[in-house]
């Protein structure tokens, strides 16, 4: 599919070309600090190494794909449980419907079935952080233990090679820290709309509303966000979202829109094909952090939502 163009913003242009400049000679660490900044660290493949995202997509924060074509993206965290994870998988599955999840790392240790599951239906896997924390609240170094560690943990816990695409806990993101995804081999990949779904019945959602929510932000590029996990709250533990994911699906479709797989966005560099023609996004702001559209602090949906 053709990209149009999302130029960097001013701030955010800047802030991406000092992450990728060449660093400022430094003295050798001491054994110690070296060992410690081991430790601290994750092995990971480089930047240079890992499948690189859609030029395109660095230098800005995405909320929707920066295309005319009538495409949506589904997507779905992974953060605390798997309870609609298996009826997830049969819909995307009786419905011929690609996805992509976005788990953190300590779900991907604690549930490595999971994520072996959502590789074998077929569907790609993003990098959500290792412990779900506010970036904002982080130091560049924290920031960056947190992706390379989910990094390590989705590797290990898979078998594969997690997607180059990043989704900021809570979707709070800056300038600075986008310009640190960047340069760590991964693109922002936030989200149109939330269902909500993740509330769950406690939190005064429905199925139907789930649905509605989804379906008011279609519009070419939309990327909508939903979850597999089931509200603690909700003395049901229903998924709402797995519920209505076949509602969605159906009514995407019903609306003349295409089911995009991400990685199609990948194919098309690997193929060497037409080059993308890009447009401008709207500009990230220069200060402050963005603060996501679900999950805020202090929100219904707790650590648990974005």
């Amino acid at each position: 599919m053709r990209l149009l163009a999302v130029p960097p913003a001013p701030a955010l242009a800047v802030a991406f070309a000092l992450a990728a400049a060449t660093p400022t000679p430094a003295a050798p660490p001491t054994p110690a600090a070296a060992t410690a900044r081991s430790a601290a660290l994750p092995t990971t493949r480089s930047a240079a190494q890992r499948t690189a995202p859609p030029s395109a997509l660095l230098g800005a924060e995405i909320r929707q794909l920066p295309t005319e074509e009538r495409v949506v993206a589904l997507t779905f965290n992974a953060a605390w449980d798997e309870t609609g994870l298996d009826a997830v998988l049969a819909a995307l599955r009786d419905l011929a419907a690609p996805a992509a999840f976005f788990p953190t790392g300590q779900f991907a240790e604690e549930h490595p079935d999971a994520l072996r599951a959502v590789t074998a239906a077929g569907h790609g896997l993003g990098n959500h952080s290792y412990s779900h924390p506010h970036f904002t609240d982080l130091t560049a170094r924290q920031a960056r233990a947190e992706v390379l560690r989910a990094d390590a943990a989705i590797r290990t816990a898979s078998g594969a090679e997690p997607l180059p695409f990043f989704r900021f806990p809570y979707s709070e993101t800056t300038p600075q820290r986008i310009a640190d995804v960047n340069a760590l081999g991964y693109a922002d990949l936030e989200f149109t709309a939330d269902t909500n779904g993740y509330l769950g019945t406690a939190g005064g959602m429905t199925t139907a509303e789930a649905v509605d929510r989804a379906l008011a932000a279609l519009a070419p590029g939309a990327v909508l966000q939903l979850h597999v996990g089931a509200s603690d709250a909700s003395p049901d533990h229903r998924c709402l979202d797995a519920e209505a994911l076949p509602l969605i699906v159906d009514a995407v479709r019903a609306r003349g829109y295409r089911l995009l797989d991400l990685r199609e966005l990948l194919d098309d560099r690997r193929t060497g094909g037409t080059p993308n023609r890009l447009r401008a996004a709207r500009p990230h702001p220069a200060a402050g952090p963005r603060r996501g559209i679900t999950g805020l602090r202090g929100s219904p949906g707790g650590h648990r939502s974005g």
